[in-house]
């Protein structure tokens, strides 16, 4: 099998197929051969671990999950890709594609009954104009993952990465640290892809929480709080917060206040405790 990263074969094998790269699918395939390795150690996965990848590509990332992991299944939107992924993943015997949109599939359902009694990891070099909506379902749907490493952009990768309370947080942030742990791993120049982004990408690990940061009795209104205080970047955390939930912000300013914090604070400087107060204080 030739090499996948080789751009003279990724060039060929999409002009045999007349397959031209997406811009809507976010297609950016990885030619840089020490890069799929490098994701796959930072994944943690070996020989135990069942592996849900979106988004294959033609297989470079998949390949190499699949000579390490027990089982892999590759979640694929773009109905274009299976005589690539047939071509280059023939002979895996550990791989399985589904062709689907990974935001409408029941991935628990999915993780049940392709990896029975099997840890499961999701490993991936997401498409990044989705980045944010794939990983809150991954998060938000509490599946029985272990763990997260995904490969994105180096900005959404700064604030997947950010601390609550930090100058770098924002509401994926404070979403992300509510249900994981969550570290930059290491960086990819842009000539490591085919076509090549505009923009240096990174690689995230997120370790799913067993249990959420906070305990918060509303998680939905929590959420919604959180996304309004950082809906207007620019703004205090009472006036972003009065406006998202159309609230009158006297009454959101003495809840600030209530919780113990100056009514001008901004909302990057709010931990997720933080906001548990302020859910609270306006609760009363």
């Amino acid at each position: 099998m030739p090499e996948l990263t080789d751009l003279s074969y990724v060039r060929a094998l999409c002009e045999k197929y007349d397959f031209a790269l997406s811009k809507g699918f976010g297609q950016n395939f990885i030619v840089n051969p020490g890069l799929p390795p490098k994701i796959v150690d930072a994944s943690g996965v070996d020989k135990r671990y069942g592996v849900l990848e979106i988004g294959p590509g033609i297989g470079v990332l998949t390949r190499e999950l699949a000579k390490r992991a027990a089982k892999v299944v590759s979640i694929e939107v773009d109905e274009r890709l299976p005589p690539l992924l047939a071509e280059t993943m023939a002979g895996v015997d550990n791989f399985k594609l589904v062709l689907q949109d990974v935001l409408k599939v029941d991935l628990k359902a999915l993780i049940a009954q392709e990896f029975p009694g099997m840890p499961v990891a999701v490993c991936a070099n997401l498409p990044y104009y989705i980045t944010s909506p794939i990983v809150m379902k991954l998060l938000g749907d509490r599946l029985p993952i272990e763990s997260l490493t995904v490969m994105v952009q180096k900005e959404a990768a700064d604030r997947l990465a950010a601390a609550p309370g930090t100058r770098a947080s924002s509401a994926i942030s404070c979403a992300v640290s509510y249900y994981a742990t969550s570290k930059m791993m290491f960086t990819a120049a842009p000539g490591s892809f085919y076509p090549a982004p505009k923009v240096t990408s990174a690689v995230v690990r997120m370790e799913i929480r067993p249990t959420p940061a906070v305990q918060v009795e509303d998680e939905e209104g929590y959420f919604a709080l959180v996304r309004a205080a950082f809906g207007q970047r620019r703004k205090t955390a009472a006036n972003a917060i009065a406006s998202g939930l159309g609230m009158p912000k006297d009454a959101v300013t003495a809840a600030i206040e209530a919780a113990g914090f100056d009514a001008r604070i901004r909302p990057e400087a709010l931990t997720l405790e933080d906001f548990a107060k302020i859910q609270n204080a306006l609760a009363r």
